[in-house]
């Protein structure tokens, strides 16, 4: 059987589909990174302005939005704040959940990249700030992004004239996203996401044979790190359990999904595992595997982040 059946040509993971665009983009990367040091010798304070400044992503910064708005959602124990970038005529919502691996990053820190979502898919965008560890370890966030999910579910009619959502995010957002999906159907028997956009995500924190296997090579993600990033969110729980890893839940009845990961990414084997299991419990679901892509590609404006992007958001229209 072809891996093509799964949406996915085996020449993209040959080194001769990189593009050389991509490959010299990986280069200056693997030189930046390797100038750095590890991601747990940092500070905690300090790698989150490091996050904040752009150092450790190495994507261009841009002013964060000044037409957007945050505002807090009940949400159980705690409120929950949003940031919601507003289109005057939207077609459905966007729940957005940031990555960061579950340590770093805020809603505010994805304006640019949300305002453009909102103009190109012609939505109201609602990002998460969701609690974040080590000082608010599972289950904050999964908790926090579900109350932001059953908020929105109840309130997007009279808060902003559409009942249509999509759910997407980056990295631990892709994580957090499933996990929302999953609380969703079963604490609340909802099923009603128009569809899901899950982007190089880490779905198996017990870690799938590339996330292990990865090593130390310098990089944006590698062995060590994702480790210790599952470490500070997962200090104590099962890592098996279906909440903590999506991987291993039961799937079905989930709405349809755009999976996006480079084959230069550790958490490759979470998406193709994933994509494959969404398909295999009766849901619609395609991939984009970006040949030589890293982890987190598509916040980078390059030739094949562009190109990622423009698919997801074609999938994504289809649905609005």
């Amino acid at each position: 059987m072809s891996s093509s059946t799964f949406g996915v040509d085996e020449r993209t993971f040959s080194p001769h589909a990189v593009a050389e665009s991509t490959r010299a983009f990986n280069e200056a990367v693997a030189q930046a990174t390797a100038a750095m040091p590890a991601v747990a010798e940092i500070p905690l304070s300090e790698l989150r302005s490091a996050q904040a400044g752009g150092v450790l992503s190495a994507a261009p910064q841009r002013p964060s939005s000044l037409t957007a708005r945050t505002r807090v959602v009940p949400g159980g124990r705690l409120n929950v704040p949003i940031r919601v970038i507003a289109h005057p005529e939207p077609r459905g919502v966007y729940l957005h959940i940031h990555g960061g691996g579950w340590i770093i990053g805020t809603a505010e820190q994805a304006d640019p990249f949300n305002i453009e979502l909102a103009e190109q898919l012609g939505v109201t965008v609602v990002s998460v700030d969701y609690r974040l560890a080590p000082e608010a370890p599972y289950p904050a966030a999964p908790d926090d992004c579900e109350a932001a999910a059953l908020w929105l579910v109840e309130q997007a009619e009279r808060e902003f004239g559409t009942s249509r959502i999509i759910v997407g995010g980056e990295s631990g957002g892709a994580h957090l996203s499933a996990v929302t999906l999953l609380r969703m159907r079963d604490r609340h028997g909802f099923t009603g996401f128009a569809a899901a956009n899950l982007v190089c995500g880490g779905f198996d924190l017990t870690l799938t044979p590339s996330a292990r296997r990865w090593g130390d090579q310098p990089g944006l993600l590698n062995t060590s790190t994702l480790n210790w990033f599952i470490d500070n969110f997962v200090p104590s729980a099962d890592r098996r359990d279906p909440d903590v890893s999506p991987l291993f839940a039961d799937l079905e009845g989930l709405p349809p999904a755009f999976f996006t990961v480079g084959t230069e990414d550790p958490l490759l084997d979470d998406t193709l595992f994933m994509h494959a299991r969404w398909l295999a419990s009766g849901n619609t679901a395609e991939i984009f595997v970006g040949p030589g892509g890293l982890h987190g590609f598509t916040v980078f404006p390059t030739e094949l982040g562009v190109a990622a992007l423009e698919r997801a958001n074609e999938f994504m229209g289809r649905y609005l």
